[in-house]
């Protein structure tokens, strides 16, 4: 069976590749965005994985508290210190960010903007609270805020074997890592591939298990399906399916008198010819034996 991948640039594949003989694990996903779409986490959740989701749009948060209801979500946003920041959401774009400049961009750009107030709270403060094991992967998704999300985190108390960040500026490909990749450096991470659009970093404890893993981009070696794909598949399965169940169920299960009623006559007929030619063939047995007897 095909890996389905939901992610939005097949970091999921990625990170498959690493933990798919990993029973359960967990995650950490700051800027989950929606359960499904784009989902880097989806599959794993699908998998047996549990895991924190921040988001601090509130509908998306909605969703995620739908379908994952066995994940810890919750409707706020990671920073540097705790308290209440202005948010800048952009509804149903995933481009929705703490960060008042880029939201202005957006605006000039022609993206409605809604200016509200959200809880923020460090990723060490989230994980005195709900971490209990180890952290398999952390993944920062938070359009600008990226630095601000990396200091909050006690790196030295809470391990996550890889951390992957998106590494661009919104909706663009120049990357922005500079300002914050000191942080996991100092931290005792190693920079180890970038997908285009995220950079991810493993723990140097790790390094030996987890680098290799990392030769090659998504290829069809591992397996793997896109989720939409899939969708199609089965969706055309269904029809496909469906008819042929139902013309089967009819025809031998109700047999309408004006199907099988032209079938009788022929039917009959062939028999008939059989069973003539079974007596000639008797009679011209008798004869020989005669023959031979006399």
């Amino acid at each position: 069976m095909k890996f389905v991948s939901y992610a939005q640039n097949l970091e999921d594949v990625m990170l498959w590749r690493i933990f798919k003989t990993l029973p359960q694990g967990f995650y950490i996903d700051v800027g989950a965005y929606d359960p499904v779409v784009d989902s880097v986490t989806k599959a794993f959740y699908d998998h047996g994985w549990r895991g924190i989701n921040m988001e601090p749009a509130y509908p998306c948060y909605q969703r995620l508290c739908q379908v994952r209801t066995e994940d810890i979500n919750l409707p706020i946003a990671a920073g540097a210190k705790d308290g209440l920041f202005p948010y800048y959401e952009i509804p149903d774009s995933g481009l929705s960010t703490l960060d008042g400049a880029i939201a202005e961009q957006h605006r000039q750009n022609g993206w409605p903007v809604v200016k509200s107030t959200v809880s923020v709270l460090t990723l060490a403060t989230i994980c005195r609270q709900y971490v209990k094991e180890s952290i398999h992967f952390l993944k920062v998704d938070v359009e600008g805020t990226e630095q601000q999300v990396l200091q909050g985190m006690n790196f030295q108390q809470y391990r996550p074997w890889i951390v992957l960040v998106e590494a661009t500026l919104p909706l663009g490909q120049m990357q922005n890592y500079a300002d914050w990749e000191s942080i996991l450096l100092d931290s005792d991470y190693q920079y180890v591939y970038f997908d285009g659009l995220n950079r991810f970093y493993i723990a140097n404890e790790k390094a030996v298990e987890l680098k290799p893993h990392f030769y090659a981009p998504p290829n069809f070696f591992d397996g793997y399906q896109r989720y939409a794909e899939s969708a199609c598949q089965k969706s055309k399965t269904d029809r496909l399916l469906q008819p042929q169940e139902e013309t089967t169920h009819e025809f031998y299960f109700h047999r309408p008198e004006h199907i099988m009623a032209p079938l009788w006559p022929a039917q009959a007929e062939k028999t008939e010819q059989v069973s003539l030619l079974t007596e000639r063939l008797r009679q011209d047995v008798d004869r020989r034996r005669q023959k031979l007897n006399g």
